[in-house]
């Protein structure tokens, strides 16, 4: 079967390199699948899970916090600014940063910026469900 490139870029780091049957990606209009030989395409993503299906037979999943997409016939390219294995993220600190964002939001006398409160909820769960996924895979679920 063919294969595509697949480079995820964080700010930091190379987070992942390899060869890909398939790539799932959360754009911001809804997720998009990414075959060998796919029309060019550059899209914003939202936070949520980059899938990798492996020449292998295996997925790996990495959470992004959002970025770029940049497809090219033979190359996916994924920046962005927090990107992270699956397996990486600590599931407590995700649910305590959940449950205060969540806080925040319900805190009527709080002085937050209601945006950023929605965009930390929203990374929060977009993590949560990457962890779940992953357990998924690893037949932990």
């Amino acid at each position: 079967m063919a294969t595509i490139q697949v480079d995820i870029v964080s700010a930091e780091q190379e987070i992942f390199s390899g060869e890909a049957e398939m790539v799932f990606a959360p754009a911001v209009l809804g997720e998009v699948g990414i075959a060998p030989g796919h029309t060019p395409l550059v899209t914003a993503l939202a936070p949520g899970e980059v899938r990798v299906q492996q020449k292998n037979g295996e997925e790996a999943g990495f959470y992004v916090s959002g970025g770029m997409l940049e497809v090219q016939p033979e190359v996916v390219t994924v920046l962005s600014d927090t990107a992270m294995r699956a397996e990486d993220l600590d599931e407590a600190a995700v649910l305590k940063a959940k449950e205060e964002a969540e806080q925040q939001l319900h805190d009527r006398d709080a002085q937050i910026e209601y945006a950023t409160a929605l965009a930390q909820n929203a990374e929060a769960v977009a993590q949560l469900q990457a962890i779940r996924r992953m357990r998924q895979r690893n037949g932990r679920g």
